[in-house]
């Protein structure tokens, strides 16, 4: 550690001064790094809120932060054509849209692209078991926001607050040690060498960088988990009505959830997690098949889906007539789908990742960098945000009783605030999506006679949507 200046015993440097916009002890030293209260790799949602929870909270407004982040984030983003959406969308909880109306993200949003959704109809693909929740109020379950949409909003809101020491685009090329200098020991800070040439030091590192997180690599935290053999197709799709009250919709198959989830008008978002091979065929369909294919996840029995998937076009006859030989009610289902997006049709792999840890010394990680979960119930996002509400909490009141932000001490806090609920979250998702990819006969009778018993009963519903909520 550097040598502390004079100040009132335990008041950290960070504080000594009434407006310390940049720390006070930049060395002089020709090819030294320069030093930051803390380092964020990675602009997504999660490392934008995280800046601006810090940016906007008084205790940590005075802070020098730094953002890395590999794509062009200086760039204003690319004008949306009209009743064009993003596939990348994501599903806020009413508990993650109060953190971000807590640090003022909230109004920097395009609310005009930003749909709450006040319903939500889950059935079995196999029984038709199913469960509904229709809140007794209009409050929103959740709400529809392209991912696009949100990191602009955060840009905005860190840039009106005075900014941060952005370095975009720029790749982390190695992290190691600070050098010991005769005014400076930084031999405890994580020191990180960019593609642009600069080097930085870091008294907290955060890492927001992804799945493959390189900073997690760097503190070599093992992180454990499995590849599901699974696929998500997302795209962006225009329905034949808009339907009131907006609906989420998801069916559970034996090769995995289908999910339609409502955008601003006659438009929705789907996320499809099926097999590869399946995934394959749907992406080489045309819009009127893809379409039709989507059509049927939803109506049609499984027989039926499996067919479909052999077929290298022709979905939209084939759907037409045996939709008219399956019983079922068009009134529970979602607007037939009418038109696709072009290009927004795209896949991912599904995979349960969850880190050992979430800090090292002078290290901590958040979101995708700590945690991967399935999306069938729509908590990748939300996890992230509330990993950032609990560091943002914990770092708060570090400052504010003269901690060091970045030991171990201090970070044990986050650790104890998040592992475990993320686990249990991960556990739940891993379970629901290996039970609903069972076809044994017993076991899908139990599911579905859970399911129905789940719906008839009031105060488990609303304990079971308080608990997606975050609340």
């Amino acid at each position: 550690m550097p040598p502390r200046p004079q100040w009132r015993p335990k008041r950290p440097i960070f504080l000594r001064t009434p407006c310390p916009r940049h720390l006070r002890f930049t060395s002089t030293t020709t090819g030294a790094p320069e030093l930051f209260d803390v380092v964020c790799v990675g602009g997504g949602p999660a490392g934008l809120s995280l800046l601006a929870g810090l940016r906007s909270n008084p205790s940590t407004s005075h802070l020098k932060l730094a953002l890395i982040e590999a794509q062009d984030i200086t760039q204003p983003p690319r004008p949306v054509a009209p009743g064009s959406y993003s596939n990348r969308c994501s599903s806020l909880t009413p508990s993650s849209a109060a953190y971000l109306q807590r640090i003022g993200a909230w109004s920097q949003l395009d609310r005009s692209r930003v749909q709450p959704y006040t319903h939500m109809r889950v059935w079995d693909g196999l029984s038709s078991a199913a469960i509904t929740f229709d809140p007794p109020s209009t409050s929103p379950i959740a709400y529809m926001v392209e991912n696009t949409n949100l990191t602009t909003a955060l840009s905005s809101l860190i840039t009106s607050l005075g900014g941060v020491h952005t370095f975009s685009p720029a790749r982390v090329s190695h992290i190691g040690h600070g050098p010991t200098t005769p005014t400076h020991d930084l031999s405890s800070w994580p020191t990180l060498s960019l593609s642009t040439g600069a080097t930085l030091s870091a008294r907290l590192l955060i890492g927001a960088d992804g799945a493959a997180s390189p900073v997690r690599s760097y503190a070599g935290i093992p992180s454990r988990g499995w590849d599901y053999g699974r696929v998500g197709v997302v795209a962006s799709l225009r329905l034949s009505s808009d339907s009131a009250p907006k609906t989420a919709f998801q069916r559970f198959l034996t090769t995995g959830p289908v999910a339609l989830l409502p955008l601003p008008g006659p438009y929705a978002t789907l996320v499809w997690s099926t097999t590869p091979e399946r995934a394959a065929r749907l992406r080489g369909l045309s819009g009127e098949d893809f379409g039709a294919c989507v059509d049927a996840a939803f109506r049609l029995g499984m027989v039926d889906i499996d067919y479909l998937h052999t077929m290298s076009r022709g979905q939209v006859e084939e759907v037409a007539w045996r939709k008219k030989h399956t019983a079922y009610s068009e009134a529970d289902m979602p607007a037939s789908v009418e038109a696709v997006q072009d290009g927004s049709v795209a896949a991912f792999p599904l995979k349960m990742r969850h880190a050992d840890t979430y800090i090292s010394n002078r290290l901590a990680l958040v979101g995708d960098a700590a945690h991967t979960v399935h999306p069938l119930a729509g908590q990748g996002l939300n996890l992230g945000q509330a990993d950032v509400a609990a560091l943002v909490d914990v770092i708060s009141d570090a400052v504010s009783t003269g901690g060091d932000i970045g030991s171990t001490l201090v970070l044990e806090e986050y650790v104890a605030r998040r592992w475990g609920a993320n686990h249990a979250m991960l556990g739940v998702c891993d379970k629901l999506h290996k039970l609903y990819s069972a076809e044994w006969g017993p076991l899908v009778g139990l599911r579905s006679l859970g399911l129905r018993a789940v719906d008839k009963l009031g105060p488990v519903k609303g304990f079971l949507m308080r608990q997606a909520a975050g609340m």
